[in-house]
């Protein structure tokens, strides 16, 4: 291999010159990779031009580069784009190098201070693998007279007060790459594109009213951070920022993300204020991608049911709702909601609950064409438990219809295959007792009965949820079991006028409807018992009928196959997921329980479940 040299006086041509302009050419800067060492996801360094050193941060993006040994530690390395910024606490410079490339492997040893060759610089020849360990590096030197070791500080205040007033005034507009930000920065300007943008949004708290939103930004290296504004900045932004568009952005700040809220993967997150500056970038129109997402199939939903995680989903489009009308429990405006069916290639379906102007906007654009069946991708949606497993759309969720992505074109080709042909079910009904088909565990959090019904307050300032293993003792014969309810929307109906009947939800009326439970039974468990509440989708697995099959039995002259079906459903085990909720009545709180997801009991998970338990009395002793 042939002989490579670092370049002379490296550290301070890369210090003379901190915020280089990223249109320009770079002089050849070649340095050598010293004290090489993991620092959390990325690798830190001292960068070596063998007189001087400098503590450097590869990008993240260069870590695969580092594991698999192509940069190595007493390599040489050329110096492509960097940042030069400052430690506060410690008056000192480093690096961030975002673009570089590999000269040499490993030398022998480390490129020291001392005299160097005027003509050449320091040369040395790379280690080869079957070199002992105990040759010498041959190292050309001619001593070198007066040599006289400078701080990097010093050198930067000389080469500053040398650096004539036009060349300083040279130094434009420097485009940080967002990867390089940090909370310790000063000025900055970022070049990204707008890849998702939320809803303008009100709030109220102790300090007064306000208004917020946010958007998420992403670079030419698609590097993404998420960026709010609140007040009079997201007045005076919120319709300057256009989806897809460009941006020169600066005057911002950046703080540590709070993992509850963010949507994408950064460590830190930025403000805006009033006074920063927004720029558009007219020229530009490809320079950086487009949203990413990072989908989760449907039937993998399980674990993120209630977590403060946000996902993205794409689907197929099997159903669409009209929009209802709900009022809002916090100040009881009305804000619109549409609930819409998707599946995907595991042939289980989920209902994504859209609001506010997905509901009204790209959810009437999906009602218009669902019998095309499109695909929908969205991202950043709430997982909740409602029917077991159900989306939801937040104020930052972003909704595309047919997408030109790999992901969309594949799922496409699925169900014009076999998909459409297949049979769906919903992945409620699919929730397992057992963690492996990522459903949420019915053991994980396993309480007896009373645990819930001896403690009134359960559930007074936010629902509680549980898994309880019990019978179904008791379903009294003569309670209203079920409501006539719309084939549409599912809503209550009332008889019509001149027959029929109306749904005030969908304001219409229609010669049918269907009958959905709302039951009321007794559970009981080796500690105790109690009532709890189910509904439709529920009942139907308790009782093993549709609530108009049990009309049908109810309405027969003798009565007896309505009562023997009852019978039936009773003194059956289930493992139930109950939430616990308080409810008023006539001025005094009382404690509900409402069955979220019911299944059979696997008698092998259960038996190890036991064991388990068993282990851990028997460890506390």
């Amino acid at each position: 291999m042939a002989a490579k040299s670092v370049t002379q006086d490296a550290i301070p041509t890369l210090l003379s010159n901190p915020t280089p302009d990223s249109n320009s050419d770079l002089p050849e800067i070649i340095v050598q990779v010293t004290n090489l060492q993991p620092k959390g996801r990325a690798y830190g360094f001292d960068a070596n031009d063998g007189k001087t050193k400098l503590k450097a941060l590869f990008n993240s993006r260069f870590s695969p580069e580092i594991i698999s040994g192509n940069v190595q530690n007493l390599g040489l390395i050329r110096i492509l784009d960097y940042a030069i910024n400052e430690i506060p606490t410690k008056a000192e410079k480093y690096m961030i190098v975002t673009k570089c490339e590999v000269v040499s492997p490993a030398l022998e040893t480390e490129i020291n201070d001392g005299p160097k060759n005027e003509d050449s610089g320091i040369v040395l020849k790379p280690r080869l693998e079957n070199e002992m360990k105990n040759e010498a590096m041959e190292i050309d030197l001619k001593p070198k007279q007066g040599t006289v070791t400078k701080s990097a500080a010093q050198i930067v205040n000389e080469q500053r007060g040398n650096m004539a007033p036009t060349a300083r005034m040279a130094m434009t507009r420097r485009v940080h790459p967002l990867v390089s930000l940090n909370p310790y920065q000063g000025n900055w300007t970022i070049k990204v594109r707008v890849t998702s943008k939320g809803n303008m949004r009100t709030y109220k708290n102790m300090r007064g009213e306000g208004c917020v939103f946010n958007v998420e930004l992403t670079d030419e290296d698609g590097t993404q951070i998420q960026a709010t504004m609140f007040n009079e900045a997201a007045k005076k932004f919120y319709d300057r920022f256009q989806l897809g568009k460009v941006y020169y952005i600066s005057k911002g700040s950046l703080r540590v993300a709070n993992k509850q809220y963010k949507t994408v993967e950064n460590d830190y997150e930025m403000t805006l204020n009033e006074n920063s500056e927004v720029e558009e970038v007219a020229s530009e129109a490809t320079m950086i991608p487009t949203t990413k997402f990072n989908f989760v199939p449907i039937d993998h939903l399980g674990p993120y049911v209630n977590s403060k995680d946000l996902v993205d989903v794409i689907g197929v489009v099997q159903s669409v709702s009209p929009t209802l009308s709900i009022r809002r429990k916090s100040d009881n405006e009305p804000i619109p909601k549409r609930d819409v069916t998707i599946a995907d290639e595991s042939k289980k379906t989920i209902v994504v609950s859209l609001w506010n102007d997905l509901a009204t906007g790209a959810g009437q654009e999906l009602l218009d064409m669902a019998d095309k069946s499109p695909v929908v991708a969205i991202k950043a949606l709430r997982v909740g438990d409602f029917q077991g497993i159900s989306l939801s759309t937040v104020g930052k969720s972003m909704l595309q219809i047919n997408p030109e992505t790999p992901e969309s074109k594949k799922l496409r080709s699925w169900y014009e295959s076999d998909g459409k042909d297949s049979a769906m079910a919903p992945i409620a009904s699919g929730f397992s007792p057992t963690i492996k088909s990522g459903g949420r565990s019915m053991y994980t959090d396993r309480v007896p009965l009373t645990h819930i019904t001896s403690d009134p307050s359960l559930g007074g300032d936010k629902p509680a949820f549980f898994n309880i293993r019990g019978y179904v003792s008791f379903i009294k014969p003569d309670q209203t079991m079920w409501y006539r309810a719309c084939k549409t929307c599912n809503k209550k109906v009332t008889d019509a006028i001149g027959g029929g009947y109306w749904c005030e939800g969908c304001q219409k009326n229609d010669s049918e409807c269907n009958l959905r439970y709302i039951l009321i039974v007794k559970v009981s468990d080796a500690s105790g018992e109690g009532w709890v509440s189910a509904f439709n989708d529920e009942a139907e697995k308790i009782l093993g009928c549709s609530a108009d099959e049990l009309d049908q039995l109810r309405s027969q002259d003798d009565g007896s196959a309505y009562q023997s079906k009852l019978k039936s459903a009773t003194w059956n085990s289930h493992l139930l997921r109950v939430g616990v909720t308080q409810n008023e009545y006539n001025h005094e709180k009382r404690q509900r329980i409402t069955v979220r997801a019911v299944s059979s009991v696997d008698f092998a998970a259960e038996s190890k479940f036991l064991l388990e338990e068993i282990s851990k009395i028997k460890g506390s002793q």
